[in-house]
């Protein structure tokens, strides 16, 4: 369990299991039995949105999802690096799915070229699980030159090309030579440095303004709580195989891009930031004068997390959003002010892990089939987990 010694191999056990029970045929599709002539839209292909349509099609009812891009998947698709989680994975239970009569629309943009006003006319439910994919923007001088990128942009048209051409249409962001900077952590940062690596930069640092996490856990992280620790992950490991040294910088702040005449990205000014507890407890940062530096870069990628949903569909069917600008939807109802309109994942939780995006669609599958037949047999998480962030 991780409580004091790394955790056993469980995923890796898992994933045997589960690859061998496809390579034996003994995964099959569900189509159920009878139908209730019910039809629900789902709107985005995400882990939540997959999950809720398989819940939902089990209990009989027929279920639409609208994807915006050119494949299924969402966030699994073009999100995560192929080398990360192979497309093959995704693809093959999206098949499972269809099997299952489930109708995917791709290529489909609900609140451009569809009027979701329609969809909740001709659906008896509608579930919005579109993602949080509004991302943190860096608002400092030199921030409109060329070279700088948000992280999911890069990310998402590299897997495309790959999944397309093999990389032979040049449709992507190409650190090939590049001297490449990458602003925060996390996976999606994770992600960035080893696709850099892979297209062959010709430098990498990784600059996050928190400080670097202990090595152990502190007193005031015990278990059950997620281990806040220094971790090395993939990506890290590259690099410093790559280039010599791992390639994290902690406690720094971007200050301004650097550009030439041309509005080029030639570097970044950067100051240490010293982090003090404050009289609430809460740590606050301190910018160090005279730790200034500038640090060459002509590829910055901005990996510095997300703010919430894209607005132009929730503006458009009226829905009202909380104070953390996410979809205002109580855990364990996913209900929505909007009459039918349901909501899960991280359009309502905020960004998270792919396990919770599943959990959340489980969630609300159980309760549009109870809004729909008046009670449900769909198993859902009953231990109201999502509590720790309402």
């Amino acid at each position: 369990m991780g409580i004091n010694e790394p955790a056993v191999t469980i995923k890796d056990i898992e994933n045997s299991i589960i690859d061998r029970a496809f390579e034996e045929g003994w995964v099959k599709s569900r189509i159920p039995n009878s139908k209730t002539g019910k039809k629900i839209a789902i709107i985005g292909s995400g882990p939540a949105g997959l999950t809720a349509a398989d819940q939902l099609n089990n209990a009989g009812h027929s279920v639409v999802v609208f994807e915006r891009e050119d494949r299924i998947g969402g966030l699994l698709m073009y999100g995560i690096p192929n080398m990360k989680l192979s497309k093959s994975l995704v693809e093959r239970r999206i098949r499972l799915l269809e099997d299952s009569r489930i109708d995917f629309q791709t290529n489909v943009d609900v609140g451009n070229n569809i009027d979701p006003g329609n969809l909740i006319n001709e659906f008896d439910a509608v579930l919005i699980a579109t993602g949080s994919t509004t991302p943190r923007d860096a608002d400092i001088p030199g921030r409109n030159a060329h070279g700088i990128h948000f992280a999911m942009d890069y990310l998402t048209q590299h897997t495309k090309s790959l999944l397309n051409s093999s990389l032979e249409d040049g449709n992507y962001i190409n650190a090939k030579d590049k001297k490449v900077v990458v602003i925060g952590g996390g996976d999606t940062g994770t992600d960035c440095i080893a696709t850099a690596i892979r297209q062959g930069c010709s430098s990498l640092i990784n600059m996050e303004i928190m400080p670097q996490p202990p090595v152990d856990r502190a007193e005031n992280n015990p278990w059950p709580l997620w281990p806040i620790i220094h971790r090395v992950d993939y990506g890290h490991e590259e690099s410093k195989e790559r280039f010599g040294k791992d390639p994290r910088e902690f406690s720094l702040l971007t200050k301004e891009f650097i550009v030439d005449q041309d509005n080029n990205l030639t570097g970044l000014k950067t100051i240490n930031l010293k982090w003090e507890e404050s009289s609430n407890g809460k740590q606050t940062m301190v910018e160090e004068r005279g730790t200034e530096k500038i640090w060459e870069a002509d590829l910055v990628l901005l990996a510095m997390g997300f703010v919430g949903p894209e607005k132009y569909l929730l503006e458009k069917m009226q829905v009202s959003l909380n104070k953390k600008n996410n979809i205002n939807a109580e855990h364990g109802a996913f209900k929505t002010n909007i009459e039918g309109v349901f909501t899960a994942g991280d359009c309502r939780r905020g960004q998270s892990l792919i396990v919770w995006a599943m959990n959340e669609g489980r969630g609300a599958a159980l309760q549009i089939d109870r809004y729909l037949s008046g009670s449900s047999r769909l198993s859902a998480p009953t231990l109201k987990l999502g509590s720790l962030r309402d």
